[in-house]
């Protein structure tokens, strides 16, 4: 029952991130104005993210362009679209193949092989963990260097925005809901494995004669 209700919990953790993913991906967060020097009155911000660039006016208005071409896009931005939407499509497929090998379904008769559809549903949880972490770091590392370098004009240093921390927070939950998958799957079939077996003493009777129900 514990590492059924461990795995349930996994599985949900998996689904935050999943959608956390999706979040991050779809939100135009990902740079933003740095108001610093001469930035730090300014009548509009600026964010970039991976499908479009919107200015924010001080007036509360907003304007948002989807990018014209894809090749004239930067690498990261061109390498984070295709990790994202990749990591979108592995949780879906991490989602199925988890629920259809959890211990709380009937999908598939309990065994080994029902331990090992689990395993490979965390193992996908992990891995989607480890591909969105790629552009989220990339796109922090590019930000930073920008920012500290004194070659590149205040008007166009950028600071991280809201999309890489949901990223980040999400890729935490991806790899920890998997970790937790696994690690319960693994303890479940290690226990179904190796069957204790109990055999009753055999005790002589009166006569001297083993009794023959010790042999049923």
């Amino acid at each position: 029952m514990t590492s059924a209700a461990l795995e349930i919990l996994g599985l949900g953790l998996g689904i935050l991130g999943w959608v956390g993913v999706i979040l991050a991906c779809g939100l135009p967060m990902w740079q933003v104005s740095a108001f610093i020097d001469v930035n730090i009155v300014v009548a509009q911000t600026i964010w970039e993210g991976l499908w479009m660039n919107c200015v924010v006016q001080s007036t509360g208005q907003m304007q948002c362009k989807v990018y014209d071409s894809i090749l004239a896009l930067p690498a990261e931005v061109q390498a984070g679209r295709a990790l994202t939407v990749i990591v979108a499509l592995l949780g879906l497929v991490a989602l199925m193949v988890t629920v259809v090998g959890a211990q709380c379904t009937n999908c598939i008769r309990p065994g080994k092989m029902k331990s090992r559809i689990v395993i490979a549903g965390g193992a996908i949880y992990i891995l989607c963990g480890v591909l969105v972490l790629i552009p989220l770091c990339w796109f922090a590392n590019i930000v930073i260097s920008d920012f500290y370098d004194p070659t590149v004009p205040p008007s166009q240093k950028r600071e991280m925005g809201a999309a890489l921390y949901i990223g980040w927070a999400a890729t935490a939950l991806l790899l920890f809901g998997g970790c937790l998958i696994c690690c319960c799957s693994c303890s479940q079939r290690d226990e179904t494995s190796f069957p204790v077996k109990y055999s009753a003493p055999r005790r002589p009777t009166s006569n001297g004669e083993y009794d023959k129900k010790n042999y049923v």
